[in-house]
């Protein structure tokens, strides 16, 4: 063999070794994890629970009618609250919430000034921690009525013992020596100023 094709074939023979060595070394490998800006989907982190304040009347409330065995007055009052009787006075109640009803007689219509001086007293001794809101006069579907907001704290729970802090709206109603006193109440906070118009706005003399 000649010098010449001797430096080929040693030539040649490097040029295959260098490939094959390039081959075997990009072989199966999996390339390195990118650590350049590309984002990976994230799942959202879940916010709070939407919740409503204790003692709100949901929106979809619906109302019957009530009226008295010896009739004289309607009323309407959340469907399938639980019902009771105390002397004169029907309640209807759910959860945290109640409306008394209590009718009578009186001699004359109540003004805000009477209310002042004879009911909000009567009041001061029976509700436990009483605290005065305002006596005004307000205007509904049936006339004018004495309107008394007030809070206090609600009888305890009979197995939890626990204590609400109520609001109280009471109504007072009157006609030709009839009278009738709505008192709704719930938690302070809850915002049942809606479902309160809804019940005294419906009411009725018969």
């Amino acid at each position: 063999m000649s010098s010449k094709r001797a430096v080929l074939a040693v030539a040649a023979a490097a040029a295959a070794a260098a490939l094959a060595a390039g081959c075997s070394g990009s072989g199966g490998a999996p390339p390195p994890a990118s650590t350049g800006g590309g984002s990976a989907a994230v799942a959202p982190t879940p916010g709070p629970a939407e919740s409503n304040p204790a003692g709100d009347i949901p929106d979809n409330q619906a109302y019957v009618a009530y009226t008295p065995d010896g009739g004289g007055f309607t009323v309407k009052t959340p469907e399938g609250w639980s019902r009771s009787t105390t002397g004169q006075a029907v309640v209807f109640y759910d959860k945290l919430n109640r409306i008394e009803i209590t009718a009578g007689t009186a001699p004359s219509a109540p003004t805000a000034e009477s209310v002042a001086a004879q009911v909000v007293p009567a009041l001061e001794k029976q509700v436990p921690k009483f605290t005065m809101g305002k006596v005004s006069t307000v205007s509904r579907a049936a006339g004018t009525a004495v309107l008394v907001t007030y809070q206090g704290d609600s009888a305890p729970d009979a197995v939890t013992g626990k204590v609400v802090r109520d609001a109280f709206e009471q109504y007072t109603f009157y006609q030709g020596g009839r009278q009738v006193v709505l008192t709704l109440s719930g938690p302070v906070g809850a915002d049942n100023a809606d479902p309160w118009r809804t019940v005294t706005d419906s009411f009725r003399w018969t």
